[in-house]
């Protein structure tokens, strides 16, 4: 692959046919990526250029998971703004994932749709070879505490039986317990990965002592998918340092900033379309030259 930076021009806000309670597959693969975020910002900060590479290949699927609205306790609310803050920021991970999606292409239109899985209501959403999925859980804030607006949900609080149950913020379904998360998400993952054999798990890295100070949404996010998988062993594992990286060395050529910050930027211009402020601030930009992980390959073969 060349080690360019390939821009194209991206919609500020995101124009789709909604399909509702429909299914559009994105096309017959062996190679299945999935990336998953606590919030609609992590993929982008702390697990690309990977997600870059993973989409320039056509006949990849990648399929992106935000697990909570990151919605900092406003669930619905629009934070004194005009628009919903936690559309504002699914419509900046949209844009991010047309930047990646439409390198040196034309936009192609995007296909909305809400789907069940494991009888639970989820926003889908489809985009060339990419899935976005949308679940809309609260944000628990770095603690896991959560936030008293949004009744002081939090998957921590979820996975350690504070609380039996956990609402969208949109009140579109219910999560009777940490299994029926757990369970939810393996069944996505069963779902899109469909026959493919190559399958490859993103998360942050559960190790707490290297993966110092992280959000407790992404620690707990990230051990829910490893539960949801442990019979799976053969799938590959990409574990990523997320917040400690701020003060890790620079690591990234100077094509991989160039990737980084654009993403970043259109993610940003997503935020900003929707009348909220960019977070392309300092704290955010000392993440865009940092890129540290570590890969744990799976053993085995998938049962036929």
């Amino acid at each position: 692959m060349r080690n360019i930076l390939l821009l194209c021009l991206l919609p500020l806000v995101d124009a789709a046919r909604c399909a509702e309670y429909t299914v559009t597959p994105a096309g017959n693969t062996n190679t299945v990526a999935f990336y998953f975020g606590a919030h609609p910002d992590d993929w982008q900060l702390f697990m690309n250029p990977n997600a870059w590479y993973d989409v320039q290949k056509p006949s990849n699927k990648v399929v992106f998971v935000y697990v909570t609205a990151g919605d900092a306790g406003l669930g619905l609310g629009n934070g004194g703004r005009s628009q919903p803050y936690y559309l504002a920021r699914e419509n900046g991970a949209k844009l991010s994932v047309r930047f990646l999606a439409d390198a040196a292409k034309a936009p192609e239109v995007p296909v909305d749709s809400v789907v069940s899985i494991s009888g639970h209501q989820i926003k889908r959403w489809l985009y060339r070879n990419t899935v976005s999925y949308f679940m809309r859980l609260p944000d628990g804030s770095p603690q896991g505490t959560g936030y008293v607006a949004t009744a002081e949900q939090s998957l921590k609080r979820l996975h350690e039986g504070a609380i039996r149950t956990m609402t969208s913020i949109d009140n579109s379904t219910t999560y009777q317990g940490w299994p029926d998360l757990r369970t939810t998400l393996r069944k996505l993952i069963d779902h899109e990965r469909g026959t493919a054999t190559n399958a490859w798990v993103n998360i942050p890295d559960i190790n707490i002592e290297k993966n110092v100070g992280d959000h407790a949404d992404h620690q707990h996010m990230a051990q829910g998918v490893l539960e949801a998988i442990t019979d799976l062993g053969w799938i590959n594992k990409a574990l990523y340092l997320d917040y400690v990286t701020a003060d890790m060395g620079e690591n990234m050529s100077s094509a991989e900033r160039e990737i980084e910050a654009g993403t970043f930027a259109a993610l940003s211009m997503g935020l900003t379309a929707l009348d909220h402020p960019s977070p392309w601030d300092r704290l955010h930009r000392s993440w865009l030259s940092r890129h540290y992980f570590r890969i744990e390959r799976g053993v085995g073969r998938p049962s036929p």
